[in-house]
């Protein structure tokens, strides 16, 4: 089977919304403030962008206010063609640890981290739902240390699942996560060494 190149598929949508004219509405779902940062620039021309801050896998309580307060500090300071609105995710750590249970010993980039997109982006598809949005979408495909292909799987089975559009991304791609690093600096972000969780902050 060809690989598909999830990157021009994001192209072909943002070619289909400059034709209509429109500006469709997208939830979209954030890691931190520097993977969103890009993410929010190459997207905001084109979508009226929610941002959903919803991470049950982050450790600590104030590690988790202090990557939802940065996040917001962006947003509030950058000046985005399309307003940008937030919302608050319930931090629900017991949430995370139950559904990787039994896979504490797992190495990163293996299973436990699947179980971890799935269950932010059904989070997110299930709100796009609710809310009536467009699309939704995740900044979790610009970090090189990421798989974009089985991020965009999860993402695609929870859209059906749910019977909302999901936006395909590769957001590395187009020096994307350069950008972002850019970005960082411009905006002073906290920028972590490591995704959040327990495990990988101590493998």
């Amino acid at each position: 089977m060809e690989k598909i190149n999830y990157d021009k598929e994001t192209e072909k949508i943002i070619e289909s919304i400059k034709r209509s004219g429109e500006v469709p509405t997208l939830l979209l779902h954030c890691c931190c403030a520097p993977c969103s940062s890009y993410v929010l620039e190459y997207l905001s021309p084109f979508f009226k962008i929610t941002a959903f801050f919803y991470n049950p896998n982050i450790g600590t309580n104030d590690e988790y206010a202090y990557r939802r307060d940065e996040l917001k500090r962006f947003i509030s300071q950058f000046d985005a063609k399309n307003e940008i609105t937030v919302i608050d995710g319930d931090y629900e750590p017991d949430v995370y640890y139950k559904a990787v249970q039994g896979m504490e010993k797992e190495p990163e980039r293996g299973a436990r981290c699947e179980i971890c997109f799935r269950l932010r982006l059904e989070e997110t598809a299930k709100l796009a739902q609710k809310e009536k949005f467009d699309y939704f979408a995740t900044t979790l495909t610009l970090s090189p240390l990421k798989n974009a292909e089985l991020i965009n799987k999860i993402g695609l089975l929870v859209a059906e699942k749910y019977d909302i559009s999901y936006l395909c991304s590769d957001f590395k791609k187009k020096n994307g996560y350069k950008r972002s690093i850019e970005l960082s600096k411009e905006y002073d972000l906290y920028r972590q060494n490591y995704c959040g969780c327990v495990f990988s902050k101590r493998d």
